[in-house]
């Protein structure tokens, strides 16, 4: 395209809105050029105010645009929101009315009967749900639309394959999260080395319900919710970056190992035929070895937007086991939303403004 989208980040200067900044450099269609975030920050140079926690440079252009107040207007087509959930709720709704589309990581709008949740290899069909969300709510330009909890990203890219082939009716999960899903600075080091905390606030009731709609049929603008029943066990490990997850499922259909290891291998949704630019070759990559696939060594799989599956084979009480691997602040935060922004551009959600 000979023009670039302008972006806004709201919530720019903390964690999840410096990934979106990092993975949003030289993207062949989006073009950040404006940031947002508190009262705090508001005035100064982002390169100034921001505590810049990624391992590739803060590029100069970012770090001289000035930092607006979380409220429209701002220069930007579209924004992407990263704002804690504290004060994203009401932020995202204003800037709906205003004509920008939102594309949100917070969890505020995730469950509103008008707004997808959004997993573009999952459910791309349910972005027209946004007709109806305007239609509803008054807006012109503007939209919500929305990425799931970063460990219920891995969990349905599993599942997906899984119940498009058999029908999945039970599912039991138990996930080893990295401390980065906590945000920055995260927790104490002295709660975390040499520790698991088997709590993560909220966390279950997120995996157990979000899967659902993602999985949910759109008929006559409402989600009908996929009837899987998930029993989730959420834990923070000591591990930087990456959510491995422990799965056993209950299939509607009895099959063999040999289909459930191909359903997983030959999966492709709409984002792979459409080759937009961050959706990974394969969103799901399946590793034969015993002992993969590992957190350190495969969360980067496809610049991260791929999910690992490895040690696949029968379970004593449901049919099928196995361990998901997915890299919770790319796939599982910005680079999730930003191939969420690639198919809503590609659908015509999103224009210059």
């Amino acid at each position: 395209m000979s023009k670039k989208l302008r972006v806004g980040i709201l919530g720019a200067t903390g964690s999840v809105g410096q990934r979106f900044i990092q993975l949003l450099e030289n993207h062949p269609w989006f073009k950040v050029t404006a940031v947002a975030a508190s009262e705090r920050s508001a005035g100064k140079l982002y390169g100034e105010a921001v505590n810049w926690k990624m391992t590739t440079c803060l590029s100069h252009s970012v770090a001289q645009l000035k930092i607006k107040l979380a409220k429209p207007p701002l220069k930007c087509d579209f924004v992407f929101s990263g704002l804690d959930a504290v004060v994203a709720g009401e932020i995202e709704e204003e800037f709906a009315q205003a004509g920008y589309p939102v594309i949100s990581n917070s969890k505020n709008h995730r469950f509103d009967p008008d707004v997808p949740l959004l997993i573009p290899d999952v459910n791309p069909d349910h972005i027209t749900i946004i007709d109806y969300q305007r239609k509803q709510r008054g807006y012109t330009t503007g939209f919500i639309a929305t990425s799931p909890n970063c460990s219920t990203i891995g969990l349905v890219m599993a599942l997906k394959p899984l119940d498009d082939k058999f029908g999945v009716s039970k599912v039991i999960v138990t996930t080893m999260q990295a401390i980065s899903g906590a945000g920055y600075p995260g927790l104490p080091s002295m709660d975390i080395i040499d520790n698991v905390i088997p709590y993560i606030g909220g966390e279950e009731e997120k995996v157990e319900t979000e899967p659902l709609k993602l999985l949910a049929k759109l008929k006559r603008n409402r989600f009908e919710l996929a009837k899987i029943k998930i029993s989730a066990h959420c834990n923070r490990v000591h591990v930087l970056d990456g959510h491995l997850e422990s799965v056993s499922v209950k299939l509607k259909n009895k099959t063999s190992l040999n289909r459930v290891v191909a359903a997983f291998k030959n999966y492709r949704s709409e984002p792979q035929k459409l080759k937009l630019p961050s959706a990974p070759e394969k969103p799901v990559i399946v590793k034969n070895e015993p002992d993969r696939p590992q957190t350190r060594m495969d969360r980067d799989t496809d610049k991260g937007m791929a999910t690992t599956v490895g040690r696949i084979r029968p379970c004593p009480i449901f049919d099928y086991r196995f361990t998901v691997l997915s890299h919770n602040t790319i796939r599982g935060a910005a680079g999730g939303a930003i191939l969420n922004a690639e198919l809503l551009f590609n659908r015509g959600y999103l224009k210059l403004l």
